[in-house]
């Protein structure tokens, strides 16, 4: 698995072969079976192990956040979610794209093997966020329902943007003040009167 995690953080899910997996390890090709079915296998848990990093790094960043008041908690919670997203694809841009490289639906996206230390996958963190800024009164409960829907494809769009896109480009200082902005606007969308 070790060996499937470096392959794709070098060369995104493309590079997760079976055969340079074993290479790697020094093992046999066929010692490789033992473990995983085929390459599909291989790259599924690859993908997981990939939402399980991202998972990881988010919860790091929201165990930062000091307690006090829970608007500014919750809000403080929201950005954080988004603001490491999008620095995790940044900073990792293969297995950004291995992790969500594998077709799996909502109803796996919260599997233990997708989830950080918190036990929470990067949807379970984002609707948790969420779900602050209703409790803590910054966002109105009617515009809750599917509102990490609307979050996680603004971020997600302009991770692929900077990574893969017309954004590439960018210099990094830049893109960290342009993806803040794009968090101010979601918060805003989502608590402004």
């Amino acid at each position: 698995m070790t060996a499937g995690i470096e392959l794709a953080r070098d060369g995104g899910p493309d590079a997760v072969v079976l055969r340079e997996a074993t290479r790697r390890v020094g093992v046999s090709p066929n010692a490789a079976y033992r473990h995983f079915a085929d390459r599909d296998a291989l790259l599924a848990a690859v993908s997981d192990a990939a939402l399980a990093l991202l998972a990881t790094c988010i919860d790091e960043i929201v165990e930062r956040i000091p307690e006090g008041d829970p608007d500014v908690v919750a809000r403080a919670q929201l950005r954080a979610v988004g603001t490491e997203y999008v620095s995790f694809a940044l900073d990792n841009p293969g297995l950004f794209h291995a992790a969500f490289f594998v077709a799996s639906d909502l109803e796996s996206s919260s599997a233990p093997s997708k989830s950080g230390r918190s036990g929470r996958s990067p949807l379970a963190l984002l609707t948790a966020a969420l779900d602050l800024l209703v409790s803590s009164g910054a966002m109105p409960s009617e515009r809750r329902p599917q509102a990490e829907f609307l979050a996680w494809s603004s971020v997600h769009g302009f991770a692929l943007l900077l990574i893969d896109g017309p954004l590439r480009a960018l210099p990094r200082d830049q893109a960290d003040v342009v993806t803040q902005r794009l968090i101010d606007m979601v918060e805003a969308g989502f608590t402004c009167p």
